[in-house]
């Protein structure tokens, strides 16, 4: 049970719906899509998942019929009262919200852990979202997130490769990141001049740093700054933020560049008690 093109061009007319490029708001009208995306959700019954951005629910009715309980979190108004009449009488709950300043621990406080996330997200917040759920949120232990193709491929990036940033180490030390799938544009309404991906996100059991050696806080800034001007040496993108003898002691030389670290190096760099 999903909602075909058709349904949802019907749900668009009658709420008076136009779909606005400043929400991002692109609803998935394919019924195999949505399909394939609660499969790999790898959702059983009785679990929980919280999904972002649900629009009109196409999405939320795949992820119910594999018997889960759905949290479904909308921000715009207009798509909330839709959204409420497409999972009418399923166990869903309808949340408007935007996910980007809500309280996650009391939205996860009821629900059983581990809680999987789900979400279609546009470009604008597709990075921020998912980072402050790393971060804010460990009752989330996997994320599956149909993102624009290059945001996606900035999350899975590994050192050398030049779409590898702080956003790719900031998720490496939470988590494994991975593309499990591609989009095309045409299943969506309206459709985008973009395609997009799937990323699976599973959090580590432990961070990939320390935290009682290096503080996250301490290892985000010693990142952001490294990354801030990528083209330099670290030895001045990070002077100022890391002391010259760092380099020697975390086995990095001073000459090398942001993009040349694994997290576990940055981390190394990072340390304090020298």
């Amino acid at each position: 049970m999903t909602l075909s093109r058709s349904e949802v061009q019907r749900l668009l007319a009658e709420h008076g719906i136009r779909p606005t490029k400043a929400l991002g708001q692109n609803f998935v009208a394919d019924p195999n899509t949505v399909e394939r995306i609660a499969r790999l959700a790898k959702l059983v019954p009785g679990s929980s998942v919280v999904e972002v951005g649900a629009g009109l629910g196409s999405l939320t009715l795949a992820l119910a019929d594999a018997g889960a309980h759905v949290v479904a979190i909308e921000v715009d108004p207009r798509l909330v009262a839709a959204l409420a009449e497409t999972v009418a009488g399923l166990d869903v709950e309808v949340v408007q919200a935007d996910a980007l300043t809500l309280d996650w621990g009391a939205l996860l406080g009821g629900l059983p852990a581990p809680v999987a996330l789900v979400a279609n997200l546009p470009y604008s917040v597709a990075t921020p979202l998912v980072v402050r759920v790393l971060e804010e949120a460990p009752g989330v232990d996997r994320l599956l997130v149909m993102v624009q193709r290059e945001v996606g491929e900035r999350w899975v990036a590994g050192p050398g490769d030049p779409a590898y940033g702080a956003v790719s180490v900031k998720i490496a030390y939470w988590a494994t990141a991975s593309v499990v799938g591609r989009v095309p544009s045409t299943v969506f309404v309206p459709r985008p001049r973009v395609d997009s991906g799937l990323v699976e996100v599973r959090r580590r059991p432990d961070p990939a740093v320390d935290p009682s050696v290096v503080p996250y806080e301490r290892f985000a800034t010693v990142v952001r700054a490294g990354f801030a001007h990528r083209r330099k040496m670290l030895r001045r993108s990070l002077a100022g933020t890391v002391e010259p003898g760092a380099f020697e002691s975390a086995g990095v030389a001073p000459t090398a560049r942001a993009e040349e670290l694994g997290v576990a190096a940055w981390g190394e760099l990072a340390r304090v008690d020298r």
